[in-house]
């Protein structure tokens, strides 16, 4: 049975850091990409980060590039985003993804509140 489930999520205040972590499971989680991606209310789902099967290459979207970093351990079969430099508009709910070629697996979400 597959899972991914995601951990780490809550309220932050603006400045503050995040780490979340996605543990997976029922997959060959070293053979996957692994991404994060976000759905802030009335918005569509999007990609934030994602890094390769080896850990060896990653990218981010514009708008994290800089403040968030993204990690896997393929031993551990978890993946993390740290998140640092929070900004209200970061306020999303995050979800892991495994993908490779037509397999494509999500985790059910973490909350992220970045408020005053």
């Amino acid at each position: 049975q597959v899972q991914l489930v995601e951990s780490g999520g809550g309220l932050v205040q603006p400045g503050g850091s995040l780490r979340l972590s996605c543990a997976a499971s029922g997959f060959t989680f070293s053979m996957y990409t692994m991404s994060w991606y976000r759905q802030a209310p009335g918005k569509e789902r999007e990609l934030v980060a994602a890094i390769t099967s080896a850990g060896d290459s990653t990218n981010y979207a514009d708008s994290v590039k800089g403040r968030f970093t993204i990690s896997r351990d393929n031993a551990k079969n978890t993946v993390d985003l740290q998140m640092n430099s929070l900004k209200p508009e970061d306020t999303a709910v995050y979800y892991c993804k495994g993908i490779r070629f037509s397999h494509n697996y999500w985790g059910q979400g973490t909350q992220v509140t970045v408020s005053s």
